[in-house]
């Protein structure tokens, strides 16, 4: 997702040290890979070169939604590091990193990738290894499929696969899940809700914060051109813009294009500089009624596939405030 021009080349500021009720989430994929959605091993250095010499505390990303689900305050500057996928490149490149570094870090795996072997994935042995040296490992599921186009009991049975799988082989079945692809419905969710996970994750932009939709957070990526150092210093100053009655209450869209409207909460200034993105169409025009709701106008219909629509709104200290969402055209 491209970041909208004003606000990719901000200067950086060090968030101040206090006690917060929100979190950023940063997703990788692989690290110096020469294949795939990657990022560069300078790249990811100088990341968490700065992570560790600026006020920022790196914090497991369970340890973080637990906190927040409570009301416990964590500190300002919490950021967690994930990574989807299972690539080795996690073990060997990002791990010694991380580690050097005493960054904790959370790896979303899909078991069937690691049940088929291959110099491509970590094994089952790299995976306990992970785990017993205090790594969080979350669920992509088994196959890694596009769950939501799946029938309720195919996503279903691929889930419960997986926590199997986790079972046997590491003994335990992670509290944490990732959406593969990012996709997720309202009928996904209820599903995930049936299987007690405590959150799940999606791949859209934004900030993790209390009284969100635990079961639809956001993680900011940062693979390929969306690495570079300075969208990398805006995303992990941002601050959230808490929003409530989200309109389609479904990503999967079935009216196309969507009604896409939001009302923002709690205490965020005034909304004069409020401007939402959608990459295929640039700046959208948005309609406030009242003094807090949002309405977003698309130009045209959504193309099939995903859409991700990014919010701002400046906020203190040179930072800014974000929303994002992912919507699904199933084609």
């Amino acid at each position: 997702m491209a970041v909208p021009t004003f606000v990719a080349f901000l200067v950086n500021v060090d968030p101040p040290a206090h006690a917060q009720d929100s979190s950023v989430a940063l997703m990788y994929n692989r690290v110096g890979a020469a294949d795939g959605a990657t990022t560069g091993i300078e790249a990811f250095e100088n990341h968490l070169t700065h992570l560790s010499t600026h006020n920022y505390e790196v914090l497991r990303l369970p340890q973080i939604v637990a906190a927040l689900q409570v009301g416990t305050a964590i500190p300002e500057g919490a950021v967690a590091i994930t990574f989807d996928g299972g690539h080795i490149s996690i073990y060997r490149e990002a791990w010694p990193r991380l580690k050097a570094l005493g960054l904790a870090f959370t790896v979303f795996v899909a078991t069937d990738f690691i049940d088929a072997g291959g110099e491509n994935y970590m094994s089952w042995d790299q995976l306990r290894e992970l785990s017993s040296s205090g790594v969080a490992i979350g669920t992509l599921g088994a196959s890694y499929s596009h769950l939501v186009a799946l029938r309720e009991s195919e996503a279903a049975a691929d889930i419960a696969q997986a926590n199997q799988r986790f079972m046997d082989e590491i003994g335990i079945i992670p509290e944490l899940f990732a959406y593969p692809f990012g996709e997720y419905s309202s009928n996904l969710q209820k599903i995930i809700a049936r299987y007690g996970y405590s959150a799940a994750f999606g791949q859209h932009s934004g900030v993790i914060y209390r009284g969100a939709d635990y079961l639809a957070l956001p993680r900011y990526s940062l693979v390929g051109s969306y690495s570079n150092m300075a969208r990398f210093q805006t995303v992990v100053d941002t601050l959230p813009l808490p929003v409530a009655d989200l309109m389609p209450i479904d990503p999967l869209i079935t009216n196309n294009p969507p009604s896409l409207g939001f009302t923002i909460i709690g205490d965020v200034g005034p909304l004069d500089d409020l401007a939402c993105y959608l990459a295929q169409f640039g700046k959208l025009n948005i309609e406030q009624l009242g003094p807090s709701r949002i309405e977003v106008r698309f130009p045209d219909a959504l193309p099939d596939g995903r859409s991700r629509v990014n919010c701002t709104l400046p906020g203190p200290g040179g930072r800014w405030r974000w929303f994002g969402l992912q919507l699904l055209v199933a084609p």
